[in-house]
């Protein structure tokens, strides 16, 4: 169990300086010989945290950066959705992109998976006295103490089982985006979240309703719940042949780049992302 400690305000606020350097980034092989995508690629996009920021129709983060400085290959267009209907047009193809994305069995039913970072989900919640979790069953066990999550999120089959089992206890609430679910923890209306320390602290940083929880943020892994693989998914359904391959090789090239722990590393301090993301 860990605390995330002294976590600066300032940096939400370099997105001019990240588009800088994620356009030179980017460029590195940009210029190589990529296949051109046919037509513009559809990409919702939820908040999360620090990876995609959004602000009322606008819309901005690591991996929204990232795809506006492809366009010499491909065209993204990219539209704010919650996170829940996110996943439901991918899985139906309305989307052609999934991103950012844990891999899941699920989700591989439906896309290519491209990985880009490690992650990795854990319990979070406010500084407390109570004794440390160390395990699901041990969530289970604690049946006092109330489970909020984002509707949409998916951290594989484990955190699925949570759900059901904490759904049948009558202790889970779901709400649309993490700041929701800050305010909750905030409020004592919900003890508990689950979800990568980097997206809850990413989504409170320049909230001033919630700002003054981050340095009491109590985080605690659990081994069922282990470092797994995110980045993006690739629509089976919305797309041809030839734009998932011309999709594939840009994200792979993105991937290789090491463009996006860069970026995770410009937007977050070093203690949030020691407990939630990793290189590849």
């Amino acid at each position: 169990m860990k605390y995330l400690g002294n976590i600066s305000m300032g940096f939400g606020r370099n997105t001019a300086l990240l588009r800088i350097f994620l356009f030179f980034s980017v460029s590195v092989f940009g210029a190589q010989a990529l296949a051109a995508c046919s037509r513009t690629i559809n990409v919702p996009l939820a908040a999360t945290g620090r990876s995609v920021i959004i602000n009322g129709e606008k819309i901005d983060g690591i991996y929204p950066d990232i795809l506006r400085n492809l366009t010499e290959t491909c065209k993204f267009t990219l539209t704010a959705v919650p996170r829940a209907r996110m996943e439901l047009m991918f899985e139906t193809g309305r989307a052609d992109l999934l991103i950012p994305a844990s891999r899941t069995p699920k989700r591989d039913e439906h896309g290519i998976f491209i990985p880009m970072i490690y992650n990795r989900a854990t319990i979070i919640s406010i500084d407390s006295n109570r004794p440390v979790i160390t395990s699901a069953q041990d969530l289970l066990d604690k049946k006092d103490l109330k489970v909020v999550l984002v509707r949409g999120f998916d951290y594989g089959p484990t955190y699925q089982d949570l759900i059901r089992q904490l759904n049948k206890q009558g202790r889970l609430f779901f709400d649309a985006d993490p700041l929701s679910v800050a305010r909750l923890l905030k409020a004592g209306i919900a003890d508990i979240t689950i979800m990568a320390p980097s997206i809850l602290a990413g989504a409170m940083m320049d909230d001033a309703r919630v700002q003054d929880m981050l340095d009491k943020l109590r985080v605690e892994p659990i081994p069922e719940l282990p470092w797994g693989d995110s980045g993006a998914y690739i629509s089976n359904r919305s797309l041809n042949k030839e734009d998932k391959a011309a999709l594939k090789d840009l994200l792979e090239q993105v991937a290789k780049s090491g463009t996006v722990w860069k970026g995770f590393m410009r937007y977050y301090p070093a203690s949030v992302l020691m407990e939630s993301i990793r290189p590849r």
